[in-house]
């Protein structure tokens, strides 16, 4: 009986960006097994990527690419969107989640943030994000099911010593998305933020001590690190059509922490 049951996504192509680990391969995961077709970006490490899409491709009916592609590159957004338009029989894409993000392990003060590592977090972060919002927004499809849903940080509602240009680059990303939501007026295509809060992730735990780790937990309602199931089960509900209500939204999923 269940098998009857059509999947929330399917023939949709969604297009992951920084899909191939941490978070974004989770909900790559998720929104494949909703029905969707992805795209699964990366920079630097094809074998991770292609161990994603394997998985996608054996266990579902779903299909999955890989695309490597620096988002902070224009050109380089465009052949991504190219690429998934190409390989799944010229249909539009209909979901973006910008997952792909850079963070300084160091936690530097502001005062101590080298302007190397300030530079390239909002090349990655903040241009990134604006790079493929602006892709989407001229190229996901229109009337019904168009879905932008950037990955931020709970931090930006925080605002921890040790964060300031991450946070200051992922602030920028949702003044961005909240303005985008109301320009996309009419397409049927919506635009939200998730921000995530401490998420067991390699990206997070670089640069941590068990001690500071330990703090995190502590500090957490729920006496625990998130896992990216958790996130990625909400940006699942937002690419589908029961999430089409929410619009222009940041939603902070941490379990309390902030």
């Amino acid at each position: 009986m269940a098998d009857s049951i059509p999947l929330p996504l399917k023939d949709r192509v969604a297009v992951v960006t920084g899909g191939s680990r941490g978070i974004g391969r989770a909900i790559a995961l998720h929104l494949a097994s909703l029905g969707a077709n992805l795209v699964i970006n990366y920079s630097s490490n094809p074998a991770q990527a292609d161990l994603v899409a394997s998985q996608i491709n054996s266990a579902s009916a779903s299909r999955a690419i890989t695309v490597r592609a620096d988002i902070s590159d224009p050109a380089q957004v465009r052949s991504l969107f190219d690429s998934a338009k190409s390989a799944f029989n010229s249909s539009p894409v209909h979901i973006l989640v910008n997952s792909a993000g850079v963070l300084d392990s160091k936690h530097p003060t502001l005062a101590n943030t080298a302007l190397e590592d300030f530079d390239n977090i909002f090349n990655v972060n903040a241009r990134g994000a604006f790079l493929c919002c602006r892709e989407a927004a001229n190229r996901i499809k229109r009337g019904g099911g168009g879905r932008i849903i950037c990955l931020t940080t709970s931090l930006v509602a925080d605002l921890r010593p040790g964060f300031a240009a991450y946070v200051g680059s992922k602030a920028a990303v949702e003044s961005m998305v909240k303005i985008l939501a109301k320009e996309l007026k009419g397409t049927g295509i919506t635009a939200n933020c998730v921000a995530p809060g401490p998420i067991a992730t390699d990206m997070f735990f670089a640069g941590m001590t068990e001690e500071m780790i330990k703090r995190v937990v502590n500090e957490s309602p729920l006496g625990r690190l998130g896992e990216t199931e958790d996130v990625a089960r909400l940006v699942g509900f937002l690419a589908t059509d029961a999430g089409e209500w929410v619009n222009g939204q940041i939603i902070r999923v941490n379990g309390g922490y902030v």
